[in-house]
């Protein structure tokens, strides 16, 4: 029998998953856009409540992926942002309503989408330094 004490995690951390580059833009693109749906269904597509989502989900992404791969993250962002906002964004019955919803809400929206974009961009730099900073300390 296993003691309690191996069984039990030594202290109460956030996870810490490092995922590729690859890895990030899907994390990213598939929980905004399972955000949006959550936003569309529980605030009725509030746009303030999808920007805090997805500076959420920004900060999370630059400091989860791979400190090989940090620098895919202000890429796959966006990409993100714009799949997230495809059931929250308005628009008419059909393909082109929805298209014209999407344009629109990417227009008007840009501040959310530019402040995310540069605060995992900040997040990804300070990143990016002290890793190569490591490296060439230890060869």
């Amino acid at each position: 029998m296993a003691s309690a004490s191996a069984a039990a995690p030594s202290g109460s951390r956030l996870p810490n998953p490092r995922l590729t580059g690859l890895g990030s833009g899907l994390f990213c693109s598939v929980a905004m856009f399972l955000l949006g749906c959550l936003d569309q269904l529980l605030f009725g597509a509030s746009p303030a409540v999808y920007g805090v989502l997805f500076l959420l989900v920004c900060v999370l992404t630059a400091l989860w992926v791979r400190g090989g791969d940090v620098l895919s993250a202000p890429v796959v962002l966006p990409i993100a942002f714009a799949v997230g906002l495809l059931p929250v964004a308005e628009g008419g019955g059909g393909l082109f309503g929805r298209l014209m919803g999407l344009v629109t809400g990417l227009a008007t929206q840009a501040g959310w989408l530019y402040g995310g974009t540069l605060l995992a961009a900040a997040i990804v730099l300070v990143r990016r330094v002290r890793w190569v900073r490591d490296r060439q300390r230890r060869g």
